[in-house]
């Protein structure tokens, strides 16, 4: 997380709603030889206090998860290029801009038999954002198919302890540099979500 506390004012809600929207991840576990890294789906629950998540048996972390370990889930969001030349005020330097959460908690293993209760909700809540498309349940698998592939995976869980956000959208400048900055992203070939972001920090 980057220490300038002018990126680190957003409300704990809104960096969970946007781990939440986001539900993708990379997860990091340390392990003796240095850190495992995963990159994963997840469903956070409502309240904000768990990340439901499945991982491949074979994934190194599982063999980590005989006893539940520390764990971080980073999400990140929009980012780019930031050139001092958009900002409309000298002696400015380049920088990046970026959106990132880390969920920081105890991530453990769950009974084989919420694995499928999860990967329906999973499923449920992603398939629900391609409406007006009719959506995909696990009921349209031939019987026994889905229970061979879920054999090969396993249901995790993080226990969300701590939530940190940095919202990197150039706060430390003047409204109008920011602004200049934000329409330089904006006027790039693809911009991405970032120029909305940057006008409304």
């Amino acid at each position: 997380m980057h220490p300038n506390p002018a990126f680190r004012q957003t409300p704990i809600s809104d960096n969970l709603a946007f781990a939440a929207d986001r539900g993708f991840g990379t997860l990091c576990v340390n392990a003796p030889a240095g850190p495992l890294l995963s990159h994963v789906p997840f469903l956070l629950d409502g309240a904000g206090a768990e990340a439901d998540l499945h991982l491949v048996r074979s994934n190194p972390i599982v063999a980590l998860l005989k006893d539940p370990q520390p764990a971080v889930i980073a999400v990140t969001g929009p980012d780019g290029y930031i050139s001092p030349d958009w900002y409309g005020v000298p002696d400015q330097v380049p920088t990046w801009n970026y959106v990132a959460v880390h969920l920081r908690g105890t991530l453990a293993l769950l009974p084989d038999a919420d694995l499928r209760p999860m990967l329906d909700r999973l499923s449920a809540e992603f398939e629900a954002r391609l409406l007006p498309k009719t959506p995909w349940t696990s009921d349209k698998m031939t019987p026994g198919v889905m229970e061979r592939m879920m054999r090969m995976i396993v249901p995790c869980r993080l226990t969300i302890t701590d939530v940190q956000g940095t919202w990197k959208l150039s706060q430390n400048k003047p409204d109008a540099a920011r602004f200049g900055a934000a329409e330089g992203v904006a006027a790039l070939p693809q911009p991405e979500r970032l120029a909305p972001l940057m006008r409304r920090a």
